[in-house]
């Protein structure tokens, strides 16, 4: 690997950069300090705002997009312990699984309305209508092909797709069995349903646009309550002692994570390579340290993916450098170089080679690998670069941008440090939704450092 002395013009540039960089405010930026500051709904009161949600998007948000993609009927059918990625947002709550074999049966009647069937042997109550209760599996099948037959569908769309793995919940074998159980003129009418799965489960109503700032809010606050002196002792609290603060307070609040928090420490010596995708080290946190952390979390059906940093005083220090300043600033002018080439309609690949262009001519050096997210964290939706891949996505990228969907913002800077004589790296992701002219950030974005004294 090359190191920063063996690149001056690189370097030069990247000092210049941070030399010019605005260290002024940024729009939307927001500090956060405890989690304490929020309420968190018991498991029971989640039921009833969830259920509200669920059937709201139920009539009004699936006609739209079965519309949209051109479906007479959409079918749903899954297993017990193999559930469809997409059934967890159709069904009401409390459901914990597809119990036995359960089939979703959605119907686009003349007037653009949905008829919402269930063909299970346990019926799932409101908003479904049971067209089959109780009996074999074999009868069962019968009663969906019956089901089918009697509404006369053209177009019948499943859950099978070749790229989006969200939309490819029918397995094989329930794929065979439906198959089977069909009239030979319907085989034919079964297409992938794979446009509707991923709008369905990108597009955001404004009942969870209310709900969601308080969610990302959550997220924020616990980093921040992490990122300070309650949980780090310089010279005593390891980085994975952060992290597994982090995991341990979210369970405490029963927010579930999506993945394990992740914590890492750069330090003046420890070289950040120019090519090196990204820096970070872990180890016990000193003074001096710049650290990094990436959560996320998932409440009323909604997740978040944050990304922040923070700095830790030396004992001289009473703020953190002015480089540091600098550098985060650049991270915000990147923030703002990219959601500002939001617009709708354009593909995931056009923002970011957009993006790239226009960093670039403001020498910054960035890598930018932002995604959706909403039912899941890596949500489907627009691939706007891959960490691995700042060129064009094939399929994912080439999806277009819809108004009224949720983003995380999520890239990185370099740029060099004249207080430490080495680059520095920047990582930031924050959760934001676009309007159709704007990007907004849920629960704003972190413009100044956390800093642990």
């Amino acid at each position: 690997m090359k190191t920063l002395l063996l690149l001056p013009a690189l370097a030069t540039m990247l000092v210049s950069a941070t030399i010019s960089a605005n260290t002024t405010q940024f729009s939307q930026g927001r500090q956060l300090s405890s989690a304490s500051d929020y309420q968190v709904l018991p498991a029971r009161q989640r039921v009833a705002i969830e259920n509200r949600i669920l059937n709201e998007r139920l009539e009004q948000v699936l006609p739209t997009l079965m519309a949209e993609s051109e479906l007479d009927m959409w079918l749903v059918i899954n297993r017990e312990y193999a559930e469809d990625p997409v059934y967890f947002t159709l069904v009401p709550q409390p459901t914990f699984a597809a119990r036995r074999t359960t089939m979703l049966l959605f119907n686009r009647l003349a007037d653009g309305t949905i008829e919402k069937l269930s063909v299970n042997r346990y019926p799932l109550g409101e908003p479904y209508q049971s067209a089959w209760a109780g009996g074999n599996l074999t009868e069962q099948w019968q009663a969906l092909a019956a089901e089918i037959v009697k509404r006369k569908p053209q177009k019948i769309g499943i859950n099978t797709s070749e790229h989006w793995p969200v939309a490819d919940g029918l397995t094989s074998g329930l794929h065979q069995q439906l198959v089977k159980a069909l009239p030979a003129d319907y085989q034919n009418r079964l297409v992938s349903a794979e446009q509707l799965v991923v709008r369905w489960l990108e597009q955001r109503t404004e009942a969870e646009l209310e709900l969601y700032p308080q969610i990302v809010s959550l997220a924020r606050s616990v980093i921040a309550e992490a990122f300070s002196n309650k949980v780090i002792t310089p010279g005593v609290t390891s980085t994975d002692d952060v992290a597994w603060y982090l995991r341990e307070r979210f369970e405490q609040l029963d927010l579930p994570v999506w993945f394990m928090p992740y914590v890492n420490l750069q330090r003046q010596g420890l070289a950040c390579e120019a090519d090196n995708p990204f820096c970070g080290t872990s180890g016990v946190i000193q003074r001096g340290d710049v650290l990094h952390t990436d959560v996320g979390i998932c409440y009323l059906k909604l997740c978040t993916d944050t990304q922040e940093m923070a700095y830790v005083l030396k004992n001289t220090e009473t703020d953190a450098p002015a480089g540091l300043k600098a550098a985060l600033a650049t991270g915000n002018r990147w923030q703002d170089i990219l959601t500002g080439e939001f617009k709708t309609g354009r593909s995931g690949n056009t923002i970011l080679a957009n993006t790239i262009k226009e960093a670039k001519r403001a020498g910054i050096n960035s890598s930018t690998y932002t995604h959706a997210i909403g039912f899941v964290g890596h949500a489907p939706g627009p691939t706007i670069g891959m960490w691995d891949n700042q060129g064009p996505t094939p399929v994912q990228g080439d999806w277009p941008l819809y108004a009224n969907t949720a983003y995380a913002i999520e890239g990185n800077i370099k740029q060099a440090l004249p207080e430490w004589d080495q680059l520095v790296h920047v990582k930031l992701e924050q959760s934001a939704y676009f309007d159709g002219k704007r990007v907004i950030y849920l629960a704003g974005r972190q413009t100044q450092w956390h800093l642990i004294r």
